[in-house]
């Protein structure tokens, strides 16, 4: 993983949250860290990496091909102009997610869908952006590790009406005109519908 984000992001040193009670401790958080760095563009934000769905430290699942759950969640938040310091509901958004996939034993893939019930941004209780698509992360995509095969699944806020949308089989063709306005599925919590 390390690797991957090397080739992107160079020598950069991200923001790095550490878990102090791991969950394989009985902890309550079951990812390990999330790192955070600043992307310059096309659309400046925040890139969020978990650390944790995959097999980080040794092969403990059954499947030589696939290490962990088989993906690592990433998120895009837009980097508003003049904040130097990431906001921390999406570290808490992945692991909520974290905590749901290890309580239930169910995978997120590309082109699942989610609604949230509430805003994703905890700080914005009226953003529009009110679910959630998974995609592949376009910049990080797919590795092979010691451990097996990951993909880097994308979390992309979406409105309600575009999660109507993307129901049905469409959630390509939702994310595929998103980006036409978020480049790199990008999420704004501050914007309104731009499919429906």
């Amino acid at each position: 993983m390390d690797t991957s984000l090397r080739k992107l992001y160079g020598s950069a040193e991200p923001f790095h949250l550490g878990t102090k009670h791991p969950w394989a401790l009985g902890g309550p958080d079951p990812l390990d860290g999330i790192s955070i760095y600043q992307h310059g563009g096309p659309l400046p934000h925040w890139h969020y990496i978990s650390y944790g769905m995959s097999e980080l430290y040794e092969k403990s699942s059954p499947d030589p091909e696939t290490s962990g759950w088989g993906f690592e969640f990433t998120f895009r938040l837009v980097r508003r102009p003049n904040v130097s310091q990431p906001p921390m509901w999406p570290a808490a958004l992945l692991q909520q997610l974290g905590r749901y996939v290890f309580d239930s034993g169910k995978r997120f893939k590309p082109g699942h869908t989610m609604r949230a019930g509430a805003a994703l941004a905890t700080d914005r209780p009226d953003s529009a952006i009110r679910a959630m698509a998974f995609t592949i992360d376009s910049e990080l995509g797919r590795i092979a590790t010691p451990h097996g095969d990951l993909q880097f699944l994308q979390i992309v806020g979406l409105t309600d009406e575009e999660y109507r949308a993307a129901l049905g089989g469409n959630c390509s063709a939702v994310l595929d005109h998103l980006a036409g306005y978020l480049p790199l599925h990008v999420t704004d919590v501050d914007r309104g519908p731009l499919a429906g």
